[in-house]
């Protein structure tokens, strides 16, 4: 039996933590195992969609066109591709996909990956919002074949609520390349114009309210009151850069706190840093905590979401209390002393086997070719029982 046709589908391509993990995998994937397109629907960068093609991935956006439509050309895509199997990695193309896959002729194989537990919207708008969505992708779910969770916390959350065969993989990430990168730390520093002998600390989020960067400036001034030797690099991109940019230069830390903005292969910076911080008010597994690990660099980050699954606080990180930038900067001010750092990046690196990529790109083809082989069989004996019922 040759290998299914797969299509994976997301929301945007752009650099963030679900689309890293998926083109991750796929670049581990062996292309005799199955047929892979992933199909996306907004934001195409095309760093990963460059390492896509170079893996001998097709890549389809439908972007183009009237927005109001998005939706419709997702389904047309979706039906033209005429895949084995189709997994879904957000809720909103899952609830739109899902009736239109059960109505097809030639019905694939659904799975639906859920990365994140339901986040808590601040606008009453977005509370609505996130009500109906929530509302449809429950209601909706019962037409996976399965639902893959990528973390324990996942597993338990709301957002896997009405699934019928739930199964949980964590994704990782490649602890080759972030070791490659820690060797390289220098000359990555020297990129971005870090001072030599600076403690640098990492913040690699994207600017959104739940990440708390204004937290996490409040914080900075403060261990920068103590430790004039330290360097704060914030990056990723978002609607709330340019606040924090305002934010930084009015406080005067300018020169200490550095908002970069979009960085391409960001994890090379945090495999260059000293520390990876993080002031989160929630959080699923982020990316950036495992490719922290991966390079041996210590964790500073508020205690939610799943962060304390891998960070344990004084053996390879530091959780510390959400909500308070004094219990922050307390904790990377901990974190920077010499003999506590070397032991915490002991750990870091010790903790490194737990978030290894290695495995999963063989789990998911495993899961795929299972799924196509029970596809491939139900039909014939769905076909059977229509002729007797006749």
């Amino acid at each position: 039996m040759s290998g299914p046709r797969v299509c994976e589908v997301v929301k945007t391509l752009d650099a963030s933590g679900v689309e890293t993990l998926l083109v991750e995998r796929l670049s581990r994937t062996p292309g005799a195992n199955a047929s892979y397109t992933v199909v996306c629907l907004g934001a195409f960068a095309d760093r990963l969609a460059g390492r896509l093609l170079d893996s001998g991935i097709r890549v389809v956006n439908v972007q183009p066109g009237p927005r109001a439509l998005v939706y419709a050309r997702l389904i047309r895509a979706v039906r033209r591709l005429g895949p084995d199997v189709v997994n879904v990695h957000s809720p909103v193309p899952a609830i739109v996909l899902r009736p239109a896959v059960r109505l097809a002729r030639r019905r694939p194989a659904l799975v639906s990956t859920v990365h994140h537990a339901y986040r808590t919207a601040t606008r009453p708008i977005d509370r609505v919002t996130a009500a109906g969505v929530a509302l449809l992708d429950r209601l909706t779910r019962r037409l996976d074949d399965r639902t893959v969770a990528v973390s324990s916390l996942v597993a338990r959350a709301p957002s896997v609520r009405g699934a019928r065969r739930l199964l949980t993989r964590l994704h990782g990430v490649d602890v080759e390349v972030q070791r490659f990168w820690a060797a390289r730390a220098p000359a990555v520093r020297r990129e971005f114009g870090v001072p030599r002998g600076a403690f640098v600390v990492a913040c690699v989020a994207g600017f959104h309210p739940w990440k708390n960067h204004r937290m996490l400036v409040q914080a900075a001034a403060q261990v920068l009151a103590e430790r004039r030797d330290t360097v704060f690099l914030l990056a990723g991109g978002g609607p709330l850069l340019e606040d924090t940019a305002r934010d930084v230069c009015r406080r005067g830390l300018a020169d200490r706190v550095r908002v970069l903005g979009p960085v391409p292969d960001a994890r090379r910076l945090v495999a260059a840093a000293d520390l990876l911080v993080l002031a989160s008010d929630c959080e699923g597994l982020p990316v950036v905590v495992m490719e922290a690990l991966a390079a041996g660099v210590p964790v500073v980050s508020t205690d939610v979401g799943e962060v304390p699954e891998l960070v344990v606080s004084g053996g390879n990180g530091i959780l510390t209390e959400p909500g308070s930038a004094a219990a922050l900067a307390a904790g990377i001010v901990c974190a920077a002393e010499p003999g506590v750092h070397r032991r915490l990046r002991a750990g870091a690196l010790a903790t490194s086997r737990q978030v290894d990529l290695e495995g999963t790109a063989e789990w998911f083809d495993d899961l795929y070719r299972d799924l196509h082989g029970e596809m491939r069989g139900a039909r014939p004996r769905r076909a059977r029982e229509r002729l007797f019922a006749e």
